[in-house]
């Protein structure tokens, strides 16, 4: 099974839409990542989710809920 590829003209032009920073393409996890937000978009079938609650957190604690610091 081929791993699909999303446009990179669609990829300049998307952002984060919780902080609006940018992202950055996982093509082998087929995810967007927002490093501002620490959360990963998934791409199914080609098609970016952007919807925040649909995003993995990237700390592993659920989207709204911060690590505290030790």
């Amino acid at each position: 099974m081929s791993q699909r590829t999303v446009d990179p003209k669609l990829l300049e032009i998307l952002v984060c839409p919780l902080t609006k920073g940018p992202l950055r393409y996982d093509a082998e996890a087929q995810e967007l990542i927002s490093d501002q937000a620490q959360l990963a978009y998934p791409i199914r079938d080609g098609i970016p989710i952007m919807l925040v609650d649909e995003a993995r957190p990237l700390d592993g604690n659920p989207v709204g809920v911060r690590s505290k610091a030790p």
